[in-house]
């Protein structure tokens, strides 16, 4: 019997190699590399198929092309439906991703009941757990999902089948939700499920499906240690949203965020509270990222973030402390760490605050990880605050994007996050002097900086040196 072939392909980027190495040679990612069965056609016939030429197609004029607007199906989850963009989108697919046991199958499972509830057939298909699983969260979560169909198979051919088949009481499913996409297979390619081949083309098939049928498909995807979904990077290409779970798993919120949204706004964030009946959408994230700020201490400040177009405040903490070893550590969660050892070393060179014997641990209170520079003003604030042990002003926010040459730059938006302040009763702001809006919202008083040293010798009292 003659060998099956087998090629090596990258996990992040798809490109493929006849032998195995450490590092890929396409984007420079290390152990990412693959084994992958491919057909055993001869390359005779391969080469043949590939000659055939095809056949035209009539083309339409873009300006004949009439815009309809497609309604939406709501899941009567708020937070859900402003992450989606308003609500689902018939014939759409949706990648959800996020660590184990963050609340993927909990979320897509009230969905569902909930879908059915009014009116729109659901199939959920579950390739890792049981039958009496799944209906054992269904009872913990309290909700009606005795409707829900449910389909325990790993075969993506049994599940597009299935899929096409009216419901016992006629009627077509809307919805299919495949849970998740790394244990499902398909006849067609040899190799186990869960690689690269196996959920590419899983993938993409489940997206020909949902266009042709008008199916709206949630996909759920494992996340790598790296933060990744699993599988190709082609596959966030495939799909026509990726949505991300994102939270620590000791508190009791998740977020989730739109890092790709054919249908919305990207980088939209959805915040949810995971108690024993399931997840419940919270309405107002910056009072829960606030609601523990009572007696503000030194190296707490507040600062004002754009999560797509909603204003979301967030608490800064900072602790600057002796060190206890010879090299002083340097600590970021939520931060990129880089970014903060850049903020030290502006404080230090351009603020007249010398970390260089301390410890820094810096911290975005709630789980949040934040991307945006706006965030530099309250961190550097935050820090210099701990140093000399001395609070900020405690109804006061942050905002600005502090350059090298310790010069304060204003954000964007700046009106609509000043207005969130003003409504959870901030009283004072810290921003740069060009960027003070001409209407200011709410009773909140502006203070116009320019450099860091401005805001330092205005909040914590100590001029540059």
């Amino acid at each position: 019997m003659a060998k099956a072939k087998t090629v090596y392909r990258c996990t992040e980027c798809g490109a493929e190699f006849p032998k195995w190495a450490g590092r890929c040679e396409s984007c420079d990612a290390w152990n990412t590399l693959g084994e992958e069965m491919v057909s055993n056609a001869p390359t005779s016939k391969r080469t043949a198929a590939r000659s055939v030429p095809g056949i035209a197609a009539a083309t339409v004029a873009l300006g004949r092309v009439t815009a309809a607007d497609t309604p939406r199906w709501t899941t009567q989850l708020n937070e859900f439906d402003f992450v989606l963009g308003g609500g689902l989108v018939p014939g759409s697919m949706v990648l959800v991703g996020g660590e184990p046991g963050i609340g993927k199958s909990t979320l897509l499972l009230q969905v569902a009941a909930r879908l059915e509830t009014a009116g729109l057939a659901t199939l959920y298909v579950s390739g890792e757990e049981s039958a009496l699983q799944v209906r054992l969260r269904a009872d913990r979560l309290g909700e009606d999902a005795s409707s829900v169909a449910l389909l325990t198979e790993t075969s993506l051919e049994t599940i597009l089948a299935t899929a096409s088949q009216p419901t016992p009481d006629g009627r077509r499913f809307s919805v299919l939700i495949v849970d998740s996409i790394q244990t499902v297979h398909t006849e067609l390619l040899e190799g186990a499920p869960g690689n690269v081949g196996q959920v590419r083309e899983c993938a993409a098939r489940l997206m020909r499906f949902a266009k042709d049928t008008g199916t709206a498909v949630f996909v759920i995807g494992h996340v790598t240690k790296g933060g990744g979904i699993a599988g190709p990077k082609t596959l966030e290409h495939i799909v026509d949203t990726v949505l991300y779970f994102e939270g620590d798993g000791t508190l009791d919120h998740r977020v989730l965020r739109a890092t790709k949204n054919r249908f919305g706004s990207v980088d939209e964030i959805g915040v949810f509270r995971m108690v024993g009946t399931g997840l419940i959408p919270v309405e107002n994230p910056s009072a829960l990222f606030l609601g523990d700020r009572r007696d503000v201490a030194s190296g707490s400040a507040v600062c004002a973030l754009m999560e797509g177009t909603r204003p979301v405040l967030v608490e800064v903490q900072a602790l600057a402390a002796r060190a206890g070893f010879g090299t002083p550590q340097r600590v970021a969660n939520g931060i990129d760490a880089r970014r903060l050892a850049l903020l030290l070393a502006v404080l230090d060179k351009r603020g007249g605050f010398s970390c260089a014997q301390l410890d820094v641990f810096c911290n975005i209170v709630g789980g949040m990880r934040v991307q945006e520079p706006s965030v530099d003003l309250a961190i550097v604030a935050a820090i210099a605050s701990s140093v000399v042990d001395k609070p900020l002003p405690a109804q006061a926010i942050f905002l600005g994007e502090v350059g090298l040459g310790g010069e304060v730059r204003p954000v964007s938006q700046v009106e609509r996050r000043l207005a969130e302040a003003a409504k959870l009763g901030m009283t004072r702001a810290y921003l740069s002097d060009r960027a003070i809006p001409r209407r200011v919202p709410g009773d909140i008083t502006l203070v116009g900086v320019r450099t860091l040293a401005d805001v330092l010798q205005k909040t914590v009292g100590k001029d540059a040196t």
